[in-house]
């Protein structure tokens, strides 16, 4: 049918659009082929980006779970990388790939304990009930693999562990290079004056007011990476990966640094350099994955809509910020495949503030000409949209709507202001998974603190 003639069908009020979504959504009904036709779509992809509109939804973590294991299990995906930083994530790692220096560095006996290193604000966005049961089956999974090579990983994209990330670079180096141990400790120690506070050293480096630590996280850095390999006296995997893990980490420090002397300066020059750093951290960890392997890695990424869905499509790309969608569907194009999340209403694990504590939240519903609004409009409970190949649908969503994003912060009183965009979500998205109420995720905390200097994850929007 011409596509003119499917819009002289369906207008463009909220009710019409409803309609349009429900002929065309795949309805979820609970089972185990719910997502056959999604995979279908998926395709031959090698990147699979499933965002989530909220950072304390049980379903959203829930339902990328169940995504993520038919991927790994019926397609191949080797990795799962996750917005979350380098070093808590490499501890997940150890613990369902049991690498051999994991029996030695790490003494986690469950999930629970792998992901004792996600304590920073807001750990429940890690540590909760439905990230511990993955990292459960994960670990199951990989224990049926007789070859370390065939285990899948659990990866960190994020650059908030700046000192954190030091300190296993420090470890790394006192095992293998004592005296490079050394000259890193002499580079690092110009952040000792900072008592392990990212903010207090963006701040005054950042305003002029004390003089950066630039040069010294760069020459470490290059030095780490002009000696690759050079302190391999094996082929054994396990050293390679050790090597790989510390390159990582001073990379992080290098970006970090960087990062936190943009935070003061403004919104959009930090926020690309994050998602710069996730982009470069993917790309890094999938020519790592694929060197020697028989075939390219497959790697799936779990992070927010904000970072999944493609910026060019949005009134913040437009601003001039960038995302880690936008650069891997740039570097990748069809080789990645970009799903999104909505909900209408319902309740969340959010804070009111930085720092205090987890609450449960009521999500209100959606405000007027939005997205959501009219995904709640099509009447169906749980279902994906598919957006990559249907002309119909892309150009009947095609007006730029309000979406909603919330962080591991909610304001419900200011939401129109703090948890709405403008975005093509067409455009945006290849597709979304819009579950109409959902309930807030469960942490396997009661409290969530800030227990070091480190800017708490997603610091300062949320995302």
């Amino acid at each position: 049918m011409p596509i003119h003639t499917v819009m002289q069908k369906y207008s463009t009020s909220v009710s019409a659009l409803g309609k349009l979504i429900a002929d065309s959504a795949q309805v979820l009904h609970g089972t185990a082929n719910d997502y056959d036709k999604l995979l279908d779509l998926i395709g031959d992809a090698r990147f699979v980006l499933i965002g989530e509109a909220s950072h304390g939804t049980h379903e959203f973590y829930a339902e990328r779970a169940r995504i993520t294991q038919r991927l790994i299990e019926e397609k191949g995906f080797t990795a799962v990388a996750v917005e979350a930083d380098w070093p808590d994530a490499y501890r997940v790692n150890h613990y369902v790939r049991q690498t051999p220096i994991s029996k030695t560095e790490y003494k986690d006996g469950s999930a629970i304990d792998a992901l004792s290193g996600f304590q920073r604000f807001p750990s429940w966005m890690w540590r909760n009930t439905d990230v511990a049961h993955f990292v459960d089956w994960l670990k199951m999974h990989n224990d049926e693999s007789t070859k370390q090579q065939d285990k899948v990983g659990f990866y960190g994209l994020d650059l908030y562990s700046m000192f954190s990330s030091m300190e296993e670079v420090l470890k790394y180096l006192d095992k293998v290079d004592p005296d490079a141990a050394e000259l890193a400790r002499k580079r690092y120690s110009c952040f000792d004056h900072f008592n392990r506070d990212s903010q207090r050293y963006g701040y005054t480096t950042g305003l002029g007011l004390s003089v950066s630590c630039e040069d010294e996280v760069h020459q470490q850095l290059n030095e780490l990476l002009d000696r690759k390999l050079q302190h391999i006296t094996s082929g054994d995997s396990a050293d390679i990966d050790a090597q790989f893990y510390a390159q990582q980490n001073a990379k992080v420090v290098r970006n970090a640094e960087e990062y936190y002397r943009s935070m003061f300066r403004g919104r959009v020059s930090s926020w690309n350099l994050r998602d710069g750093h996730m982009a470069e951290t993917l790309t890094a960890l999938d020519k790592h994955l694929s060197e020697g392997a028989a075939k390219p890695a497959k790697i799936v990424v779990w992070a927010h809509n904000s970072h999944v869905g493609d910026a060019r499509a949005t009134e913040i790309g437009q601003q001039g910020e960038l995302n880690l969608g936008q650069l891997i569907r740039q570097e990748y194009g069809d080789q990645c495949f970009l799903l999104g999340m909505t909900t209408y209403h319902g309740s969340v694990t959010a804070s009111s503030d930085w720092d205090a504590p987890a609450e449960f939240k009521y999500v209100r519903p959606s405000v007027m000409d939005s997205y959501e609004e009219a995904m709640h409009a099509a009447e169906i409970p749980r279902f994906v949209l598919p957006l990559k190949f249907n002309g119909f649908l892309k150009t009947a969503l095609s007006k730029s709507r309000l979406s909603r994003a919330i962080g591991v912060i909610y304001r419900p009183a200011t939401e129109r202001q703090s948890h709405y965009f403008y975005v093509n979500l067409p455009q945006q998205f290849d597709a979304i998974l819009h579950i109409d109420k959902t309930r807030a995720v469960k942490p396997l905390d009661h409290l969530n603190v800030l227990i070091s200097g480190e800017a708490p994850e997603t610091y300062p929007v949320g995302i």
